[in-house]
């Protein structure tokens, strides 16, 4: 009995000292709670592990989290979401209360990016209906020499996009979207469309990377939301927010072929009002002819370009941007003479061929949210574009302004997010061509430059189903005074299998007025003669696509796969047809033309600072007339881009790797002259040979403000294996002014291997 109870009084004791032990471990420990973000909006969902441990947490709606009963003690604390960068950070808990907000960054596969451009509202990539590529200004920064970098060169970064050069002399270009000629890419800039058919040609160049904040690219038909011209698809422009730039950034590359590019960014406060500067600059000045048809191989210029943007401060915190461009450009190429003499004295000369374009352009747009209507804004645009170019002794200048606004008013209500918009534009176009002639009562010919007045309504409605459906309706109403009224509805869903996985699908339709004296130069480029054998009528398109997406984890990393369907359908295409030397004829179609294709692209964020992207895009572009079915001209039947980065942060270093692989694709039949200078019986090989540009780029940071990047383009040194030039060797004239004289057949770069260096350095915040 004396031992039971002695044993009954320990336990009773070692009981009571519980709670002082108790209250000794609570002082002890902590809790962790705070915040996770990125550039400014919560991450929801993201998972915070203190690693070692069992303890944890996940974000709420608003990003926030907290974890209680942590003993003291220093933990790495680990940070997941989908579509950021994995982040890692000791903290040490010595308190009872630690507070601490993190900020994520987000990864390669582009799922956090906030896009505009498929509704009109902004959203993240993940939640649209509409399938939105979009490259960032890392990116850029990671794969491009970015020094001389500009929006055409950044687009290929995109699987199933591609630069089409129009001229092998003056190299102008635009922008093909699966195998689409380039005129039927809508380009805007911060959602406002500015780039009319002139701009198209001459324009694209001058939008240098540095004022460029990201890309958004969608393929397929978007006239609902846009207009005419977006046919294949669009890209839009956001330019970049001066509230998140440095105050001054400085970017200076030059190249072994003697370019050299500068970039000057100033980022500044006027009271509360953001304002960013940007000022670019690149010259070119060299003669090479390693194809030896006596025509230089590298674009000659001098170009500049000025930008800002004002992001105003307004008592009622709504938002009110105006940004403005002004670019320059002088290019030129030719013979040796035309290039190493006084060029300007010798544009037009009749014996000594050269082409020589100056362009000039000017550039306002914004947007600007209501006070006194909720909801209500206006995007707004102004450009001035003059053209001044000699093609050999011929003379082609032209003017092109358009002023643009779209008044859109935006509701959510129940489970609906309805847009409407009203639409006007007004387009002037005027050059020295028959495009702008008409006829008078006696019979002479008088200039009369064109005028347009386009007055468009716009409808649409997201309509969330279900919390894994969506769908998206519209309609679009455009009137033209020579075409009368034209409707463009479309319809997209968007359905989440899972967590990770999304299935789209989008049916629309397009349509588009032509221009030809503002999209097709060979007319003025090369010898031959325009023929329009009717009047042209819109071309109307109609589009099926189809997409899959899908976000894994493999270990420590994440990847994503994306597998992409397209078809589309054109009545009234206009295509030209070179088959007559000398002549190129227009018309609409009879028949029909066939855009399809499949496109599939994986990338992938390693655990290790490696990133890796590999896309491939196969397509048939075709044009049926009666019986006969041929590819359309440039259209390759397949394409591809792959790019991976690797990074040694201990040291500063970054590497990166690019390369665009570009299938056969159908060429214009053109004809070689023998001794005489008559054409051969037989054209040149109407099908390329697939070809491949790799590009090399190491990086290496001094410090946080001052970066030395360097690296080598087309190291392979590929260039076309034939002169896109034709009738350049004609006996019986002098070089370019032969009647059989033809610069259409460029199909791939004949710009060889390239070294390239640059410093770039990024001071105050």
């Amino acid at each position: 009995m004396y031992l039971y109870s002695v044993r009954l009084l320990a336990i009773l004791f070692l009981l009571s000292l519980v709670p002082f032990y108790s209250s000794i471990a609570q002082e002890r420990s902590g809790s962790l709670s705070g915040k996770i973000s990125s550039q400014g909006n919560s991450v929801p969902g993201a998972t915070i592990q203190l690693k070692g441990t069992e303890l944890g947490a996940a974000t709420n709606e608003n990003g926030s989290f907290g974890i209680k009963d942590i003993p003291f003690g220093v933990y790495e604390i680990e940070i997941r979401s989908i579509g950021y960068e994995i982040f890692s950070v000791q903290v040490e808990i010595n308190s009872k209360n630690v507070k601490r907000d993190f900020e994520l960054v987000e990864n390669n596969l582009g799922l956090k990016e906030v896009v505009v451009s498929g509704t009109m509202s902004a959203q993240y990539v993940e939640n649209s209906p509409i399938k939105v590529d979009v490259i960032t200004s890392r990116q850029f920064q990671t794969y491009l020499p970015s020094g001389g970098a500009n929006l055409v060169e950044g687009i290929s970064l995109v699987n199933g996009v591609q630069e089409e050069v129009a001229c092998g002399v003056c190299f102008t270009n635009s922008i093909s979207i699966n195998g689409l000629p380039g005129q039927y890419t809508s380009v805007l800039m911060d959602g406002t469309p500015m780039y009319g058919n002139l701009a198209s040609v001459y324009g694209l160049n001058g939008i240098p990377t540095m004022l460029i904040d990201r890309i958004e690219v969608i393929k397929g038909p978007n006239s609902t939301l846009y207009g005419s011209e977006a046919v294949a698809g669009l890209i839009n422009i956001i330019t970049k927010d001066p509230s998140k730039q440095p105050g001054f950034s400085l970017d200076v590359m030059g190249t072994s072929h003697r370019e050299l590019f500068t970039n000057l960014g100033l980022s500044t406060g006027i009271g509360k009002t953001g304002v960013f500067v940007g000022v670019n600059h690149g010259r070119v000045d060299i003669f090479e002819d390693r194809n030896e048809d006596g025509f230089g191989d590298i674009i000659n210029m001098d170009r500049a370009s000025i930008f800002t943007k004002f992001d105003f401060a307004r008592p009622s915190g709504k938002k009110f941007t105006l940004a403005a461009k002004y670019y320059f450009e002088d290019r030129r190429n030719g013979v040796k003479e035309f290039l190493s003499g006084d060029y300007h004295s010798l544009r037009g000369d009749t014996s000594v061929y050269g082409e020589s374009i100056y362009t000039q352009r000017i550039e306002l747009f914004g947007t600007y949210h209501f006070n006194l209507i909720k909801n209500l804004r206006v995007d707004y645009s102004f450009s001035h574009h003059d053209q001044d170019s000699y093609y050999g002794d011929g003379h082609y200048a032209a003017t092109q302004k358009i002023g643009f606004g779209n008044f859109i008013w935006n509701k959510s209500y129940s489970r609906h997010n309805l847009t409407l918009g009203m639409t006007t534009r007004l387009q002037v176009y005027d050059d020295n061509t028959t495009a702008t002639n008409i006829e008078t009562p006696e019979g002479d010919y008088e200039n009369n430059e064109e005028l347009s007045f386009i007055p468009g309504l716009m409808v649409q409605d997201e309509y969330f189903l279900s919390p894994k459906t969506t769908i998206l309706a519209g309609l679009r109403l455009d009137y033209y005074q020579h075409h009368g009224t034209i409707f463009s509805p479309r319809i997209s869903t968007k359905h989440s299998l899972g967590s990770f996985t999304n299935l789209r699908f989008n049916f629309g339709t397009g349509f588009r007025v032509v221009n030809l004296f503002t999209e097709d130069h060979a007319f003025i480029t090369g010898q031959r003669d325009i023929v329009i054998v009717e009047d042209l009528a819109p071309e109307q398109s109609y589009n099926f696509t189809a997409n899959l997406n899908h976000v894994f984890l493999m270990g420590n990393g994440q990847g994503m796969l994306d597998f992409d369907v397209f078809y589309t359908y054109f009545t009234n295409k206009i295509n030209p047809d070179y088959s007559d030397p000398g002549k190129i004829i227009y018309g609409n179609s009879d028949g029909n033309s066939i855009s399809k294709g499949i496109g599939a692209r994986w990338v992938h964020e390693f655990s290790i600072p490696f990133s890796l992207s590999a896309g491939v895009t196969f397509m048939d572009v075709t044009e049926t007339e009666g019986d006969e079915t041929n590819s359309i001209p440039f259209a390759p039947v397949y394409s591809g881009v792959l790019t991976a980065s690797y990074s040694i942060r201990g040291l500063g270093l970054q590497f990166s790797y690019s390369s665009n692989l570009t299938g056969p694709m159908a060429l214009p039949e053109v004809y070689d002259l023998d001794a005489n200078g008559d054409p051969l019986a037989d054209p040149r090989t109407t099908t390329s040979e697939p070809f491949a540009i790799h590009n090399l780029k190491v990086e290496k940071s001094i410090g946080k403000l001052f970066f030395i990047y360097g690296g080598i383009t087309n190291f392979l040194d590929y260039y076309q294996p034939v002169s896109p030039l034709v009738g350049y060797n004609d006996p019986n004239f002098n070089p370019g002014f032969s009647p059989n004289f033809d610069t259409s057949y460029s199909y791939s770069p004949i710009h060889g291997r390239e070294f390239f260096l640059g410093l770039r350095m990024n001071i105050g915040s």
